[in-house]
This record gives structure tokens, C-alpha cells and sequence, in this order.
């Protein structure tokens, strides 16, 4: 029988970095503001400039909780989102850290599941140790590929 190693501070670090980011992606799938709210820092930064210009459209760089939040819950309000994370790289350095991530996000119109927007995109998150939790101070988007009908975000 073996035995898993005991858990460290670095390890419980490194699941709650990423713990700020599946609560970021499960507050939009779920349209629960308050928890995509906790996976934030008041003074947060979400740039998708990036995958926005490799898509042909112009975000604007979206500059506390506040404001992050009640974007995308505006401008995802007619869709139905999925967004999956996978292959997180952690670096920590005292309270920051740096997290490295893969996120595939659907795109589906509530109204019509016919049609769909996918994207796979990289995230570039900066973020900070806030009490026992970890939030995100900055989140830069890049786009790796996308599929689908592009006019499903212009829905919203």
C-alpha cells in the first residue's frame, strides 16, 4: 500500500492559486456574481485584448472587481458558457504567484444550442495571497485557436 505524500504550505498554495481561477471560470458559467466576485482582487485587471485581436474586436481592458464583473455578466447575459481549465504551471513568489493555464470556453446561445463559439484560449494571471485564499490581480487573455460561428458573441 502506498501513502500520499503529506501536504505542504507550497502545495496548498499552489491548489488555492488555482482554486482563484476555477472560481473565476464556475462564477461565469454559473452566473453566480459573488463567487466570481471572491476570485478577484478589488483592484483587478482582465485584458483580452490579445485573444480579441486575433478575433478581430476590440476589448477594452476592464479595470476593477466591480466593473470585471458586471461586464461579463452583461456581456455573457444570452449565453449559455462552459470553461474548462486544464494544465495549470504555478510559480509563487512570497504572497504573489503566477499562473499559467489553458481554458477551453463555449459559447452557446441560450435560446439556440445549435450554434456555438469555442475558444482555447491561454491565460496569463498574476495574483496575491489574500487571508488563506488567493485572488487574482491581473488576467491577460490570449487566444490559441477558435471554432464556430463568431456571431454567437455578438448576440450579447
Amino acid at each position: 500500500m502506498t501513502t500520499s505524500p503529506p501536504l505542504t504550505n507550497d502545495t496548498a498554495d499552489r491548489l488555492a492559486i488555482v482554486d482563484a481561477l476555477y472560481r473565476f471560470a464556475a462564477g461565469i458559467d454559473l452566473r453566480d456574481k459573488d463567487l466570481l466576485s471572491s476570485s478577484l482582487a478589488e483592484n483587478a485587471v482582465l485584458d483580452f485584448g490579445p485573444a480579441g485581436a486575433k478575433a478581430g474586436f476590440d476589448y477594452p481592458v476592464l479595470e476593477g472587481r466591480d466593473l470585471i464583473v458586471g461586464a461579463l455578466t452583461a456581456s455573457l447575459a444570452t449565453l449559455d458558457t462552459t470553461h474548462s481549465v486544464t494544465n495549470p504551471r504555478v510559480i509563487i513568489d512570497g504572497d504573489s504567484a503566477r499562473l499559467d493555464v489553458l481554458v477551453e470556453a463555449q459559447h452557446v446561445p441560450r435560446d439556440d444550442h445549435t450554434r456555438h463559439y469555442l475558444m482555447k484560449n491561454r491565460y496569463d494571471v498574476e495574483l496575491t495571497r489574500a487571508g488563506d485564499a488567493w485572488v487574482i490581480t491581473r488576467n491577460t487573455v490570449d487566444n490559441v485557436w477558435r471554432s464556430g460561428d463568431f456571431a454567437v458573441l455578438s448576440v450579447v
